[in-house]
């Protein structure tokens, strides 16, 4: 089966990455400039599927995904592809071997804060600019050969737009990886990828009944006695107004028949307002 995806672009990003190792050879691959357009195009039935970053292990969730996902476009998380991140530094092939001359370092705002220690000792000099993606700072760097500029992306991304890595795995921590969601109006889609499995999921979102105290310990109670485990429990704001708040969360197992349904219905009986984001399976890349 053949599925047409879009992701956050240009090629080369992160999430075309994970894309590509996800759905392999078996999709047509649609860049999209941000992830609300990305969100929209699977929302309005112009791509099949939307892959979205959700969560890094360094720098959090990522608030733009969640809160388009809840107010804005209710799709379905259908799937989970966990990524490993590993920056590498890259320059025009003109520059290789003037790279530490460098007098700007171009990529995303994370990437560059991933890659702290290493440019505050390599390139003490260089002014840092910020793109919307480093697969965007990579094709700009191929576009402006004349520009005294490194990048930091992925491998795929010196690939693509035929750039030279100068040194590889520049990150602070070996241990970066970034959760993509794959998305699709309707939750019972199936999706195939080789991939190893290494969990499933299901993530509620749930508001709590204002002006009632132990409200949260309620809720946590209501998995807790069932032994459901919480892998990610986190707040947003309603946008309602100041201390008004929905909670995040993920419990380590798909939708069954018995113990989350359960769980829904007491937290519904307590006054709270839950739904379901999406019930699917992590692989790992």
């Amino acid at each position: 089966m053949s599925y047409k995806v879009g992701y956050l672009g240009p090629a080369a990003t992160f999430t075309h990455l994970a894309v590509t190792k996800f759905f392999e050879d078996h999709a047509e691959h649609v860049p999209f400039l941000t992830i609300p357009q990305c969100m929209d195009a699977a929302a309005d039935g112009k791509i099949d599927l939307a892959v979205v970053p959700l969560e890094n292990a360094l720098e959090g969730s990522v608030n733009l995904t969640i809160d388009y996902l809840v107010h804005e476009q209710p799709l379905s998380i259908i799937g989970e592809i966990v990524a490993p991140i590993q920056q590498h530094l890259m320059v025009h092939p003109s520059r290789e071997d003037s790279w530490e001359d460098a007098e700007r370092v171009y990529s995303h705002s994370h990437a560059i804060a991933q890659c702290h220690k290493f440019l505050h000792h390599q390139l003490p000099k260089a002014k840092y600019e910020y793109a919307t993606s480093t697969g965007a700072a990579a094709k700009y760097i191929q576009e402006h050969p004349e520009e005294n500029i490194a990048v930091v992306a992925n491998e795929l991304a010196a690939e693509e737009y035929n750039l030279k890595i100068v040194r590889k795995n520049i990150h602070d921590y070996t241990h970066n990886h970034t959760r993509f969601a794959v998305l699709h109006p309707n939750q019972h889609t199936y999706i195939k990828t080789k991939l190893n499995k290494i969990t499933d999921r299901t993530t509620l979102m749930i508001t709590l009944p204002s002006d009632q105290s132990g409200a949260l310990h309620q809720v946590l109670s209501a998995f807790s006695w069932r032994k459901l485990n919480l892998s990610k429990i986190e707040s947003r704001p309603m946008k309602t107004g100041l201390g008004n708040y929905f909670f995040i969360i993920d419990i380590d197992m798909k939708m069954d028949d018995v113990l989350i349904p359960g769980a829904m219905a007491e937290l519904e009986a307590l006054g709270c307002s839950v739904r379901t984001l999406g019930t699917y399976s992590a692989y790992s890349i």
